[in-house]
């Protein structure tokens, strides 16, 4: 079966996502780090998989969200094949802040990592910048994290992978869209497709 993965860091918001897309009722938690393994969830004709977040979680130590990281790349790397479409969501409010903090300690940040390592294998990634409603300058907030993903700005450039959502305020349309558009290109056969491109 086919399989959209939705990733990102602990308490991102990826779980009220999901629900707020699928209409199904998933796992969320006030602490941070309540999906602890892939969670899969049979939507249409396609697999849902709640993955588990990464950074801080609560109650887990540090090896153990090591363990959790590895965990989660192995994941992808063995199901690669099966998984159409990745969608990876940020905190709007903090991404910014958090890559910089990264950057400032020379170290690559895990979402720019994650976000490579799924074009290295092939994956179609959109990034979901959640928690939008707390947003004031909408516009910079969103170059700025098109620019740290490596995406030169302005955003609106990039409207087929950056999508500002509201999980908690149902403002998903776009997204709902854009992943039904992506799923809809790799359900057509090759050959199809090359006669509808002439």
């Amino acid at each position: 079966m086919k399989e959209i993965i939705f990733v990102g860091r602990s308490n991102v918001g990826k779980s009220t996502l999901i629900r707020a897309l699928t209409g199904i009722k998933v796992p969320v938690g006030k602490l941070p780090g309540v999906t602890r393994k892939p969670l899969h969830l049979p939507y249409q004709k396609f697999q849902i998989t709640d993955m588990p977040g990464f950074g801080y979680m609560s109650k887990v130590t540090k090896q153990g969200q090591e363990a959790i990281k590895d965990n989660i790349v192995h994941y992808i790397e063995q199901n690669s094949t099966n998984i159409q479409l990745a969608v990876m969501v940020l905190n709007a409010t903090s991404f910014v802040e958090i890559v910089d903090r990264w950057t400032q300690r020379n170290e690559i940040p895990v979402e720019v990592e994650l976000f490579e390592f799924l074009h290295e294998l092939d994956i179609q990634v959109i990034v979901a910048a959640n928690k939008m409603d707390k947003i004031k300058e909408i516009d910079e907030t969103l170059n700025g994290i098109a620019q740290r993903l490596g995406m030169t700005p302005p955003w609106k450039q990039w409207i087929d992978t950056i999508v500002p959502v509201s999980a908690k305020k149902g403002k998903i349309g776009i997204l709902k869209e854009l992943i039904q558009k992506n799923l809809e290109r790799k359900d057509i056969h090759p050959q199809v497709l090359s006669t509808l491109i002439k």
